[in-house]
């Protein structure tokens, strides 16, 4: 083999941006402190946005109108998002579905529900208030509309699963509305249900959108409303055509699989996003090892439940958005061990650089990259 030695250019030097010059003197968290004494959003590369409105929608859920900053870089509709708050002293996390077609003001909205017990959505509801800043993710989530959708649809919500199915249809609404869509939407009672003089509005405007209220526990039913759970028979007789229908569905872990049990087969495709997870599959005994190579401390924590609970448990403040295994924010590395994953089954033996903590448990001793 021969080599050939060739003369060495002059080397370019590219003159460095002064974001990168101003980052030697300066560490990101340092300037946002100081920033934020100008202005409550200035940020170096964190997003945050700040609260410029808020309505109620129903007895229990309230929409935030958000305006992030420019370090925010948008969504599709039926995507979601990670707020953050501080609430007595404690930074809180949780995922959110966005609920508006992206605007041309760049303002989001995101509806949130109050769940019986949950600190986080109790403070939304209740204690938000216009000014307010709050922590904003990036936009995550795959059931979005797909590119060059022409067929019909059918969209099957149940309680908070209307807000992403509601981008969904504000940004169908704002294309034309051109193919026919469906939107079955339950609600224990009347005063749940968000968005109705909306959607009755756009069903007299747009002859190819039809909405129907499906009421739990209501005694008397209104014009458009229908009453019962989600079963072969009321599915049958409000949609006459499912064979011709992609569907997507939305909501509590026991409605999504009753709905994927009843149209998952026999619709033109389905897909769908719980808000709650669904049941766990596995039931391992005993105490295992987890060693946080960060810190150094060995924790014994249960088999079976999830390493985020877990390790919550031991004291651990670990982030977390959505706690269902979509948003991975509470994802780590994971150095050696075995885990398995609670909706699955599967076990993982092989190191792995973003294992979700909040889907997956301990099946052997642990080393996790925290």
């Amino acid at each position: 083999m021969n080599a050939v030695t060739r003369p060495r250019g002059p080397r370019v030097v590219r003159p460095r941006s002064p974001l990168s010059l101003l980052r030697t003197w300066v560490a990101p968290d340092v300037f946002d402190f100081w920033a934020s004494r100008l202005h409550p959003t200035w940020t170096w590369e964190r997003p945050l946005a700040r609260i410029v409105a808020r309505q109620a929608q129903s007895r229990d859920a309230v929409t935030l109108l958000l305006q992030p900053n420019r370090h925010w870089r948008g969504f599709r509709p039926g995507q979601h998002v990670n707020l953050g708050v501080e609430i007595d002293g404690v930074r809180m996390t949780r995922s959110y579905s966005l609920s508006d077609a992206p605007r041309a003001d760049g303002r989001i909205a995101v509806t949130v529900k109050h769940i019986e017990g949950g600190r986080m959505s109790r403070h939304l509801c209740q204690d938000a208030r216009v000014g307010d800043v709050v922590d904003l993710g990036q936009a995550f989530g795959e059931m979005t509309w797909p590119q060059g959708a022409d067929g019909a649809w059918l969209f099957l919500a149940a309680g908070s699963g209307i807000t992403p199915l509601m981008s969904l249809l504000r940004a169908h609404v704002a294309n034309g509305a051109s193919t026919p869509l469906m939107l079955l939407y339950w609600a224990r009672s009347r005063d749940e249900l968000c968005f109705v003089d909306e959607l009755r509005a756009l069903a007299k405007q747009h002859p190819n959108f039809v909405v129907h209220f499906v009421l739990t526990r209501e005694s008397t039913l209104m014009d458009g409303e229908h009453r019962g759970r989600i079963d072969a028979a009321l599915l049958s007789s409000l949609v006459s055509d499912l064979g011709d229908r992609d569907v997507y569905a939305c909501g509590p872990g026991g409605f999504v699989d009753s709905a994927r049990a009843l149209a998952g087969a026999n619709a033109r495709s389905f897909a769908a996003e719980a808000f709650t997870p669904p049941a766990r599959l596995i039931e391992e005994g005993g105490h295992v090892e987890v060693t946080l190579a960060a810190s150094g401390r060995t924790l014994s924590v249960p088999r079976g439940q999830s390493l985020l609970t877990a390790l919550e448990g031991q004291g651990l403040k670990l982030a977390s958005g959505c706690r269902m295994g979509i948003c991975n924010t509470c994802a780590c590395g994971k150095v050696s061990g075995t885990t398995r994953h609670l909706h699955t089954g599967d076990a993982i033996g092989e190191p792995v650089s973003a294992l979700r903590l909040c889907v997956n448990a301990a099946s052997s001793d642990l080393v996790l990259d925290l």
